[in-house]
């Protein structure tokens, strides 16, 4: 059995290394179903934009043809690539980021983002890219840390995202519109799931989340 080594390289935070040590001696069931959920019925050639560490490869269905998986972090992507030559379907793990992806126009019959528009620098320009490179009716799957609905809990996510989250937690932000975001860069919603749901107290800011698929 191969030791994996950690997701987190030595410029991230030690809050963020001690999530990753939490969730690989006890994943989060829920979330995976959430993943396998979202990864359902696809088909063809896909690009996963933020892959991490490749913990969605294996859930990949048969009639996907190639993935394209493209991650910004150097020990993420190695952990990454190991899970990819596991995997049942073709995966090329890629240096890359959400805002220049590293592929050319209409390449892809879907694009995946899971907790990456809550990440990236610039929501808007990430968007434009993934519309970029899915064809015509091509879909967007996502799965998203977002704003919470209720106005209370908005302004505690707000007030930890200044204190430490989005610090400690590679830029991310969980008071973000990402439903709006989705729809002003275009894509048509056609299925969106809104939930709460947290792995531990200490995530309990990132609980409220959207799942669904759009297309372009």
């Amino acid at each position: 059995m191969t030791t994996q080594p950690p997701l987190y390289g030595p410029e991230q935070s030690r809050f963020a290394r001690y999530l990753e040590r939490k969730e690989q001696r006890k994943p989060d069931l829920r979330a995976l179903e959430h993943r396998r959920g979202l990864l359902e019925g696809l088909r063809g050639r896909v690009l996963e934009v933020g892959s991490g560490d490749g913990r969605a490869f294996e859930l990949y269905p048969p009639e996907v043809e190639r993935v394209l998986a493209v991650e910004p972090d150097p020990t993420a992507r190695g952990v990454a690539a190991e899970r990819a030559r596991e995997a049942a379907v073709p995966i090329d793990v890629v240096d890359g980021t959400g805002e220049a992806l590293p592929a050319d126009d209409g390449t892809f019959d879907a694009v995946v983002a899971v907790w990456v528009l809550c990440s990236v620098r610039d929501p808007g320009a990430a968007l434009a890219e993934l519309q970029r490179v899915l064809r015509p009716g091509g879909e967007l799957r996502f799965y998203e840390h977002v704003r919470s609905e209720n106005a209370a809990f908005r302004g505690f996510q707000r007030t930890i995202d200044a204190l430490f989250w989005t610090r400690l937690l590679g830029g991310c932000v969980t008071t973000r519109d990402t439903t709006t975001a989705i729809r002003d860069a275009g894509f048509e919603i056609v299925e969106l799931e809104r939930g709460f749901h947290s792995s531990s107290l200490l995530t309990i800011t990132s609980a409220p989340y959207i799942i669904g698929t759009a297309r372009r």
